[in-house]
């Protein structure tokens, strides 16, 4: 079966313009933190995904239903109204590392933070390499 067409598809952008285009300032500022610390939490260097996720890692999915296709592995968004950090297997499992996270709230497989002096990013370290262990046991999860 052919693959489907994400709509979240990696883009030649690069990662540094668009990190010096976040406003306000304190955005900005704290985007730079959070790319220093997936960069190397990861060991992966970052890539555009769309107008405005940054993605560290990708793997190559394939349902039973034959839709497949290719996604970041982890990354962050930092939205207007909060930073978006994406754990590609989703939170479920992660309740004790979420408990000493810090001020945050949930989507299925994104987390939202408004700042990041509410969290800790000891801990939130801790949780990207959780995420991609877990993802690569489900997938296997490729450098970017």
């Amino acid at each position: 079966m052919p693959r489907s067409a994400n709509k979240t598809v990696p883009t030649e952008q690069n990662v540094a313009d668009f990190l010096a285009s976040i406003q306000p300032t304190r955005k900005a500022e704290e985007a730079h933190v959070l790319d220093r610390l997936f960069r190397e939490t990861t060991g992966y260097a970052p890539v555009m995904w769309g107008p405005s996720i940054i993605g560290y890692g990708r793997y190559h999915y394939r349902y039973a239903s034959g839709r497949e296709g290719d996604f970041l592995a982890t990354g962050f968004s930092p939205r207007k109204a909060a930073h978006s950090i994406y754990i590609m297997p989703g939170y479920a499992d992660f309740g004790d590392v979420l408990s000493r996270l810090g001020k945050h709230k949930l989507g299925k497989s994104c987390l939202y933070m408004n700042k990041l002096p509410d969290i800790d990013l000891d801990v939130l370290s801790e949780l990207i390499k959780a995420g991609l262990e877990r993802l690569d046991g489900i997938w296997p999860v490729e450098p970017t």
